[in-house]
């Protein structure tokens, strides 16, 4: 693309690409920041060149359009660029989370098939003792890989089916699987965003960019032309001082990420009046947190609830709908959910049921594995194709709707089904508690026994026996917790989600006595 083009009508357009935005984001606005990170910075005019440099290198060393290029390393200026370029040479960026094990992330490259996988120096050991067969580029010494000043690659056509990216799952429930979303999803993603004012924001994130969390404000801030500054870590006082200091008007966050912030002692003496738009996905979201944030973090607070593997999103404006704090809103435009029962038929309006969703954003499969995509697809009467969400919910009478908990960690107890939810939501009241968490273990007896961990509040004279009794004094007899363990924390994902295979699997191992 040579002509300067008006973004609004381009973004209107049926299909493009987020490589062609950003270069004419470089002709019409050079000198604007597009990222930064707590070390460097570059305009759009500067990511233009570089993403041209990563392309350029890529395809001389053999990476083919429409294979993955992979990354593993915190956010980082060195890592966006890398993740851009690989879409301008049209292959399919592949970044993957530093905090699995050696062996899992050389599984996910090998996964992949990318035939390059860049690493920056805090995770210069990601890769120990594991046989990849894969190149190695190290981001600190980028500069060296890259292609000259000035180097062009050749050319790609991009049509919407094609990968544009691979996410791998949390493997909070299993082995990691890779989620391929294609150009098109990912045009949806950035074309919708006409009201959220990308075009001017400065937007914070704080989570990684092998999270899709991140990438739905990540990709439409440098598709509409604003500015994006990227956290290494998510540390909360760095947060503020970090939003004051460049006036950030938008922000996604998880729940976690919110709580931390919120209860800094100081919060309010940081000057937030720049924010327009604050969003939070991926986990829970309590209604309480939702209240606060709401009364005291300026501008608009949405929650979104989805999949990354796509089906259908629901949006709750906090802000205007106070009183709907306990559900996650209504589908978006575009966007259908429907309620299913185990036999896979749809339940009666205002039951409970297992939501299925579909939309113009939805993944092309699981990478390499057409019985996991089959077994993540639902399809209507009518033909059509849906997602499976993995979650249990209904709608209330105005259409907002309500989770009630996972489906994969429903709990089987005697022939009972029971929603660890409903046990967190118990033992999450009890005076003594700070954090919980509730996972179904084997049992002999039951098949399956709910278990529940819990982080103490500080200063808490209750024991844990204690806490137990008093919890199980509220809850069904078919619910009560049949243990209940202290942790010092509870593992999380970096977005957030409490790992509760690794809960399971340490108390397996004898952790907790």
């Amino acid at each position: 693309m040579d002509a300067p083009t008006d973004i609004a009508a381009l973004l209107a357009e049926d299909f493009g690409t987020l490589a062609d935005l950003i270069r004419v984001h470089a002709q019409q606005r050079p000198d604007k920041l597009a990222i930064a990170d707590e070390t460097a910075r570059v305009s759009y005019a500067e990511l233009d060149r570089l993403m041209d440099r990563v392309a350029a290198a890529l395809q001389k060393g053999g990476t083919r359009a429409g294979q993955a290029v992979a990354s593993v390393s915190y956010p980082s200026v060195a890592q966006a660029v890398v993740f851009l370029g690989a879409l301008r040479a049209g292959s399919v960026a592949a970044p993957i989370q530093p905090s699995a094990t050696p062996a899992q992330i050389a599984g996910m490259i090998a996964d992949s098939g990318a035939k390059v996988v860049f690493l920056d120096a805090a995770n210069a050991d990601a890769l120990i003792g594991q046989d990849v067969p894969a190149e190695v580029v190290m981001l600190d010494d980028l500069e060296a890989w890259l292609a000259p000043e000035g180097a062009a690659p050749t050319p790609v056509a991009v049509h919407p089916s094609d990968g544009f990216n691979i996410i791998y799952s949390s493997g909070t429930t299993g082995v990691p699987k890779g989620i391929v979303q294609s150009h098109a999803m990912r045009w949806q993603h950035l074309s919708r965003n006409t009201a959220a004012g990308f075009d001017t924001a400065v937007t914070l994130i704080a989570t990684p960019l092998y999270s899709n969390t991140t990438l739905v404000s990540f990709l439409p801030t440098l598709g509409w032309g604003g500015s994006v500054v990227l956290m290494k870590k998510f540390e909360a006082r760095l947060y503020l001082e970090l939003a004051a200091e460049y006036r950030a008007t938008h922000t996604m966050l998880v729940p976690v990420q919110y709580q931390r912030i919120m209860a800094l002692p100081d919060f309010d003496d940081f000057d937030l009046s720049s924010f327009r738009f604050k969003t939070c996905t991926s986990a829970p979201f309590k209604p309480e947190l939702k209240r606060d944030v709401v009364a005291r973090w300026p501008g608009l607070l949405v929650e979104y609830y989805g999949m990354t593997e796509g089906g259908a999103s629901c949006a709750l404006n906090a802000t205007e709908h106070r009183d709907k704090l306990h559900t996650v809103g209504r589908p978006l435009p575009g966007h259908e959910v429907r309620l299913i029962d185990d036999d896979g038929r749809e339940v009666p309006a205002g039951e409970m049921g297992e939501i299925v969703g579909r939309s113009g954003a939805m993944m092309n499969g699981y990478h390499g594995r057409e019985q996991a995509t089959a077994d993540a697809t639902w399809i209507s009467p009518e033909g059509a194709r849906f997602i499976r969400h993995g979650d249990v919910g209904r709608f209330d009478a105005d259409g907002f709707l309500i989770l009630t908990d996972r489906k994969k960690d429903m709990i089987i107890s005697g022939g009972f089904n029971i929603f660890p939810s409903d046990i967190e939501a118990v033992l999450a009241e009890h005076p003594a508690v700070a954090d919980c968490t509730v996972v179904g273990v084997a049992s002999e007896q039951w098949g399956e026994t709910p278990v529940g961990f819990y982080v103490p509040r500080e200063g808490a004279t209750a024991g844990t026996g204690e806490v137990l009794a008093e919890v199980n004094e509220r809850l069904g007899k078919t619910q009560r917790l049949s243990a209940l363990y202290q942790a010092d924390e509870l593992p999380r994902s970096a977005i957030g989600k409490v790992l509760k295979r690794e809960l399971r699997d340490r108390l397996i191992a004898g952790e907790f006595a």
